[in-house]
C-alpha cells in the first residue's frame, strides 16, 4: 500500500510477551512507521483514519505449514492414519487443471484471511510433479486475494511403496503390481521444474514467493535431497520437510540409515536456518539439540496430528533445548480447517496431557509467539513479520472488543488464544491494506467461489472414482501394516505413554 494511514485508539498487542496498550498506529507504504499515543501523532488531517475504538489489535497470525490442494479435498479423508492418507492421496488430488490449482488456494487463502491469518506457508503438489504454470496459478491466487504466502512444490522421487518396500510385500496380488508400477517423478524433472520457476518469478516477492519442500525424508533419495538443498541456497528458498510426522517414519528411518531422521538429515547436509520441519513430532532431546544448534524452525500441527492419530509433539522439550517453534494448520483434508487460532489454542492446551507438571504447560503467551514470530521464521520473513512495530510489515487484526470472549477484558493475549476463534475478526490489513472487513473477503466474490468450488469437486470427484475404488481395496492392507508397526516396540513415544 502506497500512503499513508493512521489507525486510532485500538488497544494493541505489540507482541505476545507485552502488556497491550491503547496507541495510534501509522502506517507508510505499508510499513508501521510509528505507535504513539492515542491522539499524539500529529499528522495531517488529510490523512486517512480507520476507526479502531473498542477493537484490539494484533499482529496478524501466520500459518507456518499447510497444503493449498487440502481446499478441494475437504471431507475427502476418512478416518485413517498418515499412510492411509498417503495412499489414498492421488485420489484425492488427481485430474487437477491449472484452474482447480488456483480455485483451491483461493479457498485457502480466503479461509485464513477470515480467521485472522496474513501469511503462509503453502506447501503445494501437482501431479505428476510441479509446472512453471501450476506454481504461477497457485502464487496468482494469492497475489490476487493479497495474502502473504510462500509456494513451496512439494517433491519427491519415491512413492510411498518405494520408500517402504515391506509395505509393498504385504500387499496381494494383483493390488502389489499395481502399487509396484507406481513410479516416483524423476529427480532432474523435479529440480528442473523449481529452478525454471526460480528463473521466471513475476510476483512481488515481498507478498509471495517461491519456496521448496522435499516432501518426506524416506520419500525422497538422498541426492534428491542434496540437489533440493543447493537449489535453495542458490535462490534463497525457504524449505520445509515432513519430520517424522508418524512411528513409522521414525522406525524405518532408523533401520534405513542407522540412525535417527534428524541425525541423518544433518549428515547429508540438510538443515540449516532456511529449513523448517513440519511436524516433528517422532524425535528425541538429541534431535533437538542438533535441530536448534542449525537454527531450524520446527512447525507444530496439532490439529492434523491428532486427527490422523500421529502423536503429539514435545513442543515444551523443544523451546527448552532452544529450538524454534512456529504453528501449522495443515491443510483443511486433514484437519478440516485452516483456523489458526484453533491450532494455537490446541497447541497451549495438547501441553496440559503431556505433563501434569504445570510449569511445563504452553501458556497463551508462548502459543501466540509460536504463531506469529515462530512461524515467520519458517517464511523467511522473521524480521518483517509477528510483531507490531516501526519498520515491520503493518499485517494488523482488528478483533471487536465487544464480542463475549472479551467481556470481561482482564487479560487479552489469554482470552485470544483459549477462547478467540475468528467470530470477533472485524478487519484484517495485509501491508496497510483493509483485505478483510465486515466478515467478508474484500478482493474475491465469495458467492461465486462457492459456487465454482461445488463444481469442481463434483467433476474431480467423477474424475477420480476408479483411483478412490483402488484407494479402498488397499486401505485394509495399509491399515494393518501401519497398525502393526504402531503397536511395535520403540524407544520413543510421540506424546503417547509408554506402552500405549
Amino acid at each position: 500500500m502506497k500512503g499513508r494511514l493512521l489507525i486510532e485508539g485500538g488497544l494493541v498487542v505489540t507482541d505476545a510477551a507485552s502488556a497491550p496498550r491503547h496507541a495510534d498506529i501509522l502506517v507508510e507504504d505499508g510499513l508501521v512507521q510509528a505507535l504513539t499515543a492515542p491522539g499524539a501523532s500529529g499528522v495531517d488531517a488529510a490523512v486517512p483514519r480507520l476507526d479502531a475504538t473498542d477493537r484490539l489489535v494484533m499482529p496478524g497470525l501466520v500459518n507456518g505449514h499447510t497444503h493449498a490442494h487440502g481446499g478441494l479435498g475437504r471431507g475427502a479423508v476418512e478416518d485413517v492414519a498418515l499412510e492411509g492418507f498417503l495412499a489414498a492421496s492421488p485420489a484425492i488430488n488427481g485430474h487437477r487443471g491449472l484452474d482447480d490449482l488456483a480455485l483451491s488456494a483461493t479457498l485457502t487463502g480466503v479461509e485464513l484471511l477470515r480467521k485472522g491469518c496474513t501469511a503462509l506457508f503453502d506447501m503445494t503438489t501437482q501431479f505428476p510433479l510441479p509446472t512453471v504454470g501450476g506454481l504461477h496459478a497457485v502464487a496468482g491466487a494469492y497475489a490476487r486475494l493479497g495474502i502473504r504466502a510462500v509456494v513451496s512444490p512439494m517433491l519427491a522421487d519415491r512413492t510411498l511403496y518405494q520408500a517402504y518396500p515391506e509395505l509393498l510385500a504385504s500387499l496381494p496380488e494383483p493390488l502389489r503390481a499395481g502399487a509396484a508400477a507406481l513410479k516416483g517423478a524423476s529427480p532432474a524433472d523435479n529440480l528442473a521444474a523449481v529452478e525454471a520457476t526460480a528463473r521466471d518469478w513475476p510476483f512481488d516477492t515481498s507478498r509471495v514467493r517461491l519456496g521448496i519442500a522435499p516432501t518426506i525424508p524416506l520419500h525422497c533419495s538422498d541426492d534428491f535431497m542434496r540437489g533440493c538443498a543447493r537449489l535453495s541456497e542458490a535462490w534463497d528458498l525457504p524449505m520445509q520437510t515432513h519430520l517424522a510426522e508418524s512411528k513409522m517414519q521414525a522406525v524405518f528411518g532408523e533401520q534405513r540409515y542407522g540412525k535417527s531422521l534428524v541425525a541423518h538429515l544433518a549428515e547429508i547436509g540438510l538443515l540449516g536456518p532456511r529449513l523448517s520441519t513440519a511436524h516433528a513430532i517422532w524425535i528425541g532431546d538429541e534431535d533437538i539439540e542438533t535441530l536448534a544448534k542449525a537454527d531450524v524452525t520446527a512447525i507444530h500441527n496439532p490439529l492434523s496430528n491428532l486427527r490422523l492419530g500421529s502423536g503429539i509433539a514435545p513442543v515444551r522439550r523443544m523451546l527448552e533445548r532452544g529450538l524454534r517453534v512456529g504453528v501449522g494448520s495443515d491443510g483443511a483434508n486433514t484437519s478440516d480447517t485452516q483456523n489458526l487460532f484453533e491450532a494455537t489454542r490446541l497447541a497451549a492446551f495438547l501441553s496440559r496431557v503431556m505433563s501434569a507438571d504445570e510449569d511445563r504447560w504452553i501458556d497463551a503467551a508462548e502459543a501466540l509467539h509460536m504463531a506469529t514470530e515462530g512461524s515467520a521464521h519458517a517464511l523467511g520473513w522473521g524480521d518483517r513479520l509477528g510483531r507490531i512495530e516501526p519498520g515491520r510489515e503493518a499485517d494488523l487484526v482488528l478483533l471487536d472488543l465487544s464480542q463475549p470472549i472479551y467481556v470481561p477484558l482482564r487479560h487479552a493475549v489469554r482470552q485470544v488464544v483459549h477462547g478467540e476463534n475468528g467470530a470477533a475478526i472485524d478487519r484484517v490489513l495485509v501491508g496497510g491494506e483493509v483485505v478483510v472487513a465486515g466478515g467478508k473477503v474484500l478482493t474475491v466474490d465469495e458467492a461465486a467461489l462457492r459456487r465454482e468450488a461445488q463444481a469442481a469437486a463434483d467433476r474431480l470427484d467423477a474424475l477420480n472414482a476408479e483411483g478412490r475404488h483402488l484407494a479402498q481395496a488397499m486401505r485394509p492392507w495399509v491399515s494393518a501394516f501401519c497398525c502393526g508397526v504402531g503397536n511395535s516396540p520403540f524407544h520413543l513415544h510421540g506424546g503417547r505413554p509408554a506402552g500405549a
